[in-house]
C-alpha cells in the first residue's frame, strides 16, 4: 500500500481494529462512520460437523454444541437454492481503464499518457468501449452471456472517502450510522439462529456488508485452516493409525465405560474424513492462476466446500490487487486485473463442472471509480461512479445502464455520473435472485428503479 493515499491506509487501519472484536477501536476523526459489525461479539470455535475452525459474530448466547448442532441440521436439510457471493475491488477501481471509452474525443485529451490503445478488446454493447488488455476473462465471460455489466454504477452526490463510500456499499444506504450490513440485515429476516455458515466471510474477518444484529455469522480464512494430524506421525504410517483410531470408534460394544473414548475417537475420525474434500488443491476439476495470493484458492475452496454441500447462503470477501491507483496505474491495474478476472472465469467453470453454476451468483463491487483526468504521478484519483459484474449462468449477460461517455456525462468535479444507483442492483438482487421483498432491507428501496438480472 506503499502508493496509496493516506485516508486509505488509515480505513484499512480502522477496519483491521474493529474485526478484531474486543479490542475496541482507535482514533477516529469526525464524520468518520463506523462500519457495520462494531461491537458484535467475536468467539472462535471448531465446527466438528463440517470440519472447520470458525470465528463466530453475533452469537454470544449460543453454546459451541448448539452452533454445530445448527450446522450439521442445516447441512442435513441441503444447501441453499441460491448462493450469492459478493467480491470486493479494494481501493477504487478505475472503470474508465478497465472498459475504456476508446471512441470519445474527450478521453486521449483527459488522459495522454494513460490512454490505452484502441487495440483493446472490443466491447460488443457499446462501440465506443474496449475492455482493458488485462481484462480478457472479463471479455470471455461477457461474449459467453455469463457476464452483466454496470459501466457507470453508483451514487448521487458521491463521497470520495474510501471509508465513507464503503461504508455506504456495504451497509445499502448512504447513511453513516447503520451498523448492520445489507446482507446481514436479509439474513436477519431469513435467517436461522443457529447456522453462522448463512453467511461467511472468507478474508478471515469480519465482512461489514454481512453484519447481523440477531442472527450468527462467520469468518473464516479458508476450507483447510484446520487440519487433524499426530504429533510426530506423518506420510502412510499416519493415514493408517488414524484408520485405526476411527475404527476403534466404531459402535461394536455397547459397555458405558467406552461410551466417552469412543465418542471422542469416532468424532475425530469423521472429522479427518470431512476434511479429505479441501486438501490443499481442494480436488478442483479446473486449473485456477497460479498466485502467491490467497485469492485464487479462496475461489478454489469456496467451490469445493459449495460442492460438499456446507450451508453456505451469502459469502463476502476481496479479489486480488490494490485498486487505489495514483500513481504507477498501467502496472499496478494490470496486474491486479488479470489475477482477478482470470480468477473468476476458473471460479465461473469450477461452478460448472460441478453442475452448481445455476445456485450462484456473483457480484463485484467497488467503491468508487477513479477521476476521469490523469494526475501528475502516472495515475488517477477518487472519483464517483464505477463499474460493477454480475457473473452467473443465470444472468442476463448484458450492459445494466449506459455509459454516459466524457462529454456531458461528469459532473463538476470531473468525475463519471452514475447511471445506476447501487441500491437498484441490490433491490433487484434480493428480490429477483434471493426472492425476498428489498422494502424491509434497503432503506427507501421503493425509490429505486428495478434492474433485470436473469434470463
Amino acid at each position: 500500500m506503499r502508493d496509496c493515499c493516506n485516508e486509505f491506509s488509515r480505513s484499512a487501519l480502522l477496519r483491521k481494529a474493529v474485526a478484531e472484536a474486543g479490542s475496541g477501536l482507535p482514533g477516529i476523526e469526525p464524520g468518520m462512520p463506523l462500519p457495520a459489525g462494531t461491537g458484535l461479539d467475536r468467539r472462535s470455535f471448531l465446527a466438528r460437523s463440517v470440519g472447520l475452525a470458525l470465528a463466530v459474530y453475533g452469537a454470544g448466547a449460543l453454546a459451541p454444541r448448539v452452533l454445530d448442532e445448527g450446522i450439521a441440521q442445516a447441512l442435513a436439510a441441503g444447501g441453499p437454492d441460491t448462493v450469492l457471493v459478493s467480491i470486493f475491488l479494494d481501493g477504487g477501481a478505475d472503470s474508465l481503464s478497465l472498459l475504456f471509452p476508446h471512441g470519445d474525443p474527450e478521453y486521449r485529451r483527459l488522459r495522454p499518457r494513460l490512454a490505452l490503445p484502441d487495440s483493446g478488446l472490443v466491447f460488443s454493447e457499446d462501440p465506443r468501449l474496449r475492455w482493458h488488455p488485462a481484462a480478457a476473462s472479463f471479455q470471455t465471460l461477457h461474449s459467453e452471456g455469463k457476464l452483466s455489466v454496470l459501466p457507470a454504477v453508483g451514487y448521487t452526490n458521491a463521497d470520495q472517502s474510501h471509508f465513507t463510500s464503503r461504508h455506504y456499499w456495504e451497509v445499502g444506504a448512504t447513511d453513516p450510522r447503520l451498523r448492520t450490513g445489507w446482507l446481514g440485515r436479509y439474513l436477519d429476516r431469513v435467517g436461522t439462529p443457529d447456522n453462522p455458515l448463512q453467511g461467511v466471510s472468507l478474508d478471515g474477518d469480519l465482512s461489514p456488508s454481512l453484519a447481523t444484529a440477531k442472527v450468527p455469522i462467520a469468518a473464516l480464512s479458508g476450507a483447510a485452516d484446520y487440519s487433524f494430524s499426530a504429533p510426530g506421525v506423518w506420510g502412510p504410517v499416519e493415514s493408517r493409525m488414524l484408520d485405526a483410531i476411527g475404527a476403534l470408534g466404531a459402535p461394536r460394544s455397547s459397555d458405558p465405560a467406552l461410551g466417552t473414548a469412543r465418542a471422542v475417537t469416532y468424532q475425530s475420525h469423521r472429522l479427518r474424513q470431512q476434511l479429505e474434500p479441501f486438501d490443499s488443491d481442494f480436488g478442483s476439476p479446473v486449473a485456477y492462476p497460479q498466485s502467491e495470493d490467497g485469492f485464487p484458492n479462496q475461489l478454489r475452496g469456496l467451490a469445493a466446500m459449495l460442492a460438499a454441500g456446507l450451508p453456505m447462503h451469502c459469502i463476502a470477501l476481496s479479489a486480488y490487487g490494490m485498486y487505489d491507483t495514483h500513481s504507477d496505474q498501467p502496472d499496478r491495474l494490470a496486474e491486479g486485473l488479470k489475477l482477478t478476472s482470470d480468477t473468476l472465469l476458473a471460479f465461473q467453470r469450477d461452478l460448472e463442472a460441478r453442475g452448481l453454476a445455476n445456485r450462484v451468483l456473483t457480484l463485484v463491487w467497488s467503491e468508487f471509480g477513479r477521476r476521469a483526468e490523469e494526475n501528475g504521478s502516472d495515475g488517477t484519483d477518487h472519483g464517483a461512479a464505477g463499474i460493477g459484474f454480475l457473473m452467473g449462468s443465470r444472468v442476463r449477460g448484458t450492459m445494466i445502464g449506459e455509459f454516459p461517455g466524457l462529454n456531458g456525462g461528469l459532473d463538476e468535479d470531473g468525475n463519471l455520473k452514475a447511471t445506476v444507483d447501487y441500491r437498484s442492483v441490490y433491490c433487484s438482487v434480493l428480490e429477483q435472485w434471493l426472492g425476498t421483498d428489498a422494502g424491509p432491507i434497503v432503506p427507501g428501496a421503493s425509490s429505486f428503479a428495478r434492474v433485470p438480472l436473469l434470463r
